[in-house]
């Protein structure tokens, strides 16, 4: 029977006869079944491996086909032809006159063979450690600065090569796009192939950017330390190679702190990478290199370097001669800096002035002047489009802008009185007080408590919100002391920002750039007109003209003036005298002069109601001889006494009681207009603690603090 049992089991499964049924689902089945529930149940690692092969081959054919697209959009490979020398770049004014050249300061070309080892071996060490290794391409690099970028630990170099970046200056455009960055590297593995190391990284010497105007490393010995390439030194070599992370913004003669910091960290990259040793490291930072000074004053240099940085990204590379036209007008140019060094020769040591820059716009963007400095040979800095100063009441327009959107007008009325906001006392300039005021008056004496008071009764954001709408691009604190100005600006920005008042309320983009041709005339660029659109509503640009003019006719600015034209300002100073604004405008021009210390320190008052004025009215008055007089766009508000005229009733620090607030009193008609019975002022309990005004909650009245120096005018 035994044996029997076991030759039943071991009958074959397959091809027994229908009587076996039983015997076959009984004895053999149970392992097949395990088979089928091995199948079913697949590991989730084998699945993961598959389905992660199926992808990447996807990946890879995908890939593959992007890269032949672009490919078949770039210029034949042989056909390919390294530019000779660098173009040169004629500059030319409104009227085609010349203003200067650049890009013809490109030197000859150097052998690496004829340069000091750690030249080269500097731009190495910064830009592509792993150059000698990859094959144009480093992936390494790509993920680094993915991480990093992702991660938002900063990048000490990108992903580029060298090899990918001599293919973007040679044959590429400077847009930042998918297409562009393939493209640039099959022209890399393309001029792997076709050029050793040695040769792409001196074409690559030979042609790349420097910064105010120069192309390659002879160039730019030349013009930063007044050598050859030849006789570089180890610390100039650090500075050269600093400055392709951002040429216009290290160049050792414009900034010079910034390209020293630089030039350290290409030294410790080079210590790292073992090009150096560490003694050779200490003794370069011990003695950094020192830029020559340039020769050339003339402050339309200032204009030519702006329009130079932002030339590269308006056509990309340049392969040929152009001629560049640009907004600017050779004698509005020339009347600026007369007017600016002028006054600054005659009083600049009286009012302890060292600096100033002056801009002005048309009302349609177009840059006509920039005036970035008191002598460019002095000093290449561009305190005109790179310099951030507190502007004081210069911002304030914005502050009454925003009142004026919460439903104010020129007429109402705010408690011109001591206030207190958690512990920040701001005070008048003079330290006086006139009690109730309009918004016209408040304005055009610059006082400060009326502007704290609008500021927290529209609220700090809505102060940023304007301002970024009309056209300031940096960052801005919203806090209670932004009414006072104390976020830092550009003079080219806020400038910008008042082109919205001059021109009826359409926002504007400053231009330099109107027209780029090629030597032979062909077009590569065309200055269309183009605006952010309306950014102010028309009434509101009335009321606003009509409270800035008082500034002139009245208030802190009554120097200013141009004879028979409508005009309309304000002045700023900020705290402890440290910089003086005037920004005014007509309806031919917009234009505003800073003045203040590359240092910082104070001056001996030096206010906006001063020296900028007269330096303002010096330029305006002859940028208007000959023109017909125009009234501003928009015309003066003349509206009447508003409902909410009255001074409302307000508690002990002079903020208005909303009748919806405890402590308001009854049936108090006055307490708001209709247009802020949803916005009630906010009473300064409910302020939020700002945290950076230096006083402790419940400081004593009499005690000042960080910011009770601001004053207005």
């Amino acid at each position: 029977m035994t044996k029997c049992k076991t030759a039943e089991r071991r009958e074959p499964v397959f091809g027994q006869p229908p009587g076996n049924k039983a015997r076959i689902d009984e004895n053999v089945p149970r392992r097949a079944g395990r088979s089928r529930v091995t199948r079913k149940r697949r590991s989730p690692v084998a699945l993961l491996l598959y389905w992660g092969m199926i992808a990447t081959v996807w990946a890879v054919a995908a890939g593959a086909g992007v890269i032949a697209y672009q490919a078949t959009k770039l210029p034949p490979i042989d056909a390919l032809a390294v530019p000779k020398r660098p173009p040169n770049i004629a500059i030319l004014d409104e009227n085609g006159v010349l203003l200067a050249n650049r890009g013809d300061t490109g030197g000859a070309a150097v052998r690496i063979a004829d340069l000091p080892p750690h030249l080269p071996k500097a731009f190495v060490a910064i830009e592509d450690r792993r150059f000698y290794s990859h094959l144009g391409i480093d992936p390494q690099g790509i993920l680094r600065a993915l991480i990093r970028n992702t991660t938002g630990g900063g990048m000490v170099q990108g992903g580029s090569t060298l090899t990918q970046q001599l293919a973007k200056n040679l044959f590429l455009t400077q847009e930042r796009t998918v297409s562009r960055k393939i493209q640039e590297a099959i022209l890399a593995l393309w001029l792997e192939h076709k050029y050793s190391k040695n040769q792409i990284l001196e074409l690559y010497l030979n042609r790349v950017y420097f910064g105010s105007g120069t192309y390659g490393v002879e160039a730019a010995a030349q013009k930063y330390f007044g050598h050859g390439a030849h006789s570089v030194t180890l610390p100039e070599a650090a500075v050269l190679a600093g400055l392709m992370k951002a040429p216009a913004r290290l160049a050792p003669n414009r900034n010079p702190a910034g390209a020293s910091e630089r030039a350290g960290q290409v030294i410790a990259a080079m210590v790292q990478e073992g090009f150096i040793t560490d003694a050779m490291a200490m003794l370069a930072l011990a003695h950094p290199a020192q830029a020559i000074r340039d020769r050339n004053a003339s402050s339309v240099n200032y204009a030519a370097d702006f329009l130079m940085d932002t030339l590269d990204d308006t056509i990309g590379a340049i392969n040929e001669d152009i001629a560049v036209s640009t907004t600017l007008s050779v004698s509005l140019q020339a009347a600026a800096e007369k007017a600016l060094t002028g006054e600054l020769d005659r009083k600049g040591a009286a009012f302890g002035v060292g600096q100033g820059a002056l801009v002005a716009l048309a009302p349609d963007g177009a840059i006509k002047a920039l005036v970035g400095g008191r002598n460019y040979a002095d000093s290449q800095f561009d305190r005109a489009a790179s310099a951030k100063r507190q502007p004081g009441s210069a911002f304030k327009p914005f502050v009454y802008l925003a009142a004026l959107e919460a439903g104010l007008t020129p007429d109402s009325v705010r408690e011109d009185a001591p206030i207190n906001v958690k512990g920040w006392q701001p005070e008048n300039y003079a330290r006086d007080y006139f009690g109730p005021v309009t918004l016209t008056k408040a304005l055009a004496l610059s006082l400060n408590t009326v502007a704290v008071r609008l500021g927290v009764e529209v609220g700090p954001k809505a102060i940023v919100r304007v301002a970024h709408r009309l056209g300031i691009a940096s960052d801005l604190s919203a806090n209670p002391s932004i009414a006072l100005g104390t976020s830092e600006v550009t003079p080219l920005e806020i400038v910008t920002a008042y082109v919205a008042f001059a021109n009826g309320g359409i926002g504007v983009q400053p231009q330099i750039i109107a027209k780029v041709k090629t030597a032979s005339g062909k077009l590569l660029y065309q200055r269309k007109g183009a605006s952010n659109g309306r950014v102010i509503d028309p009434n509101q640009v009335a009321m606003m003209n009509s409270m800035m003019q008082e500034t002139l006719l009245t208030g802190t600015a009554r120097k200013a003036s141009v004879p028979g034209w409508q005009a309309a300002g304000k002045t700023g100073t900020s705290q402890d005298w440290r910089d003086a604004w005037f920004i005014g405008y007509t309806s031919h021009l917009i234009a505003g002069v800073w003045l203040g210390n590359d240092d910082n320190s104070p001056t001996k008052k030096a206010s906006g109601g001063n020296l900028p004025v007269e330096i303002w009215s010096r330029f305006m008055q002859a940028a208007h001889q000959g023109v017909p007089p125009q009234p501003l766009p928009g015309g003066i508000w003349q509206g009447g006494t508003p409902s909410d005229a009255t001074v409302p009733m307000a508690d002990n620090n002079g903020f208005p009681f909303p009748s919806s607030l405890p402590g308001a009193p009854a049936g108090d008609a006055r307490a708001l207009p209709p247009a802020r019975a949803s916005g009630a002022p906010v009473p300064p309990a409910d302020i939020p603690n700002p945290g950076v005004f230096g006083q402790k909650q419940g400081a004593q009245s009499g005690k000042q603090n960080f910011f009770d120096t601001l004053f207005g005018g």
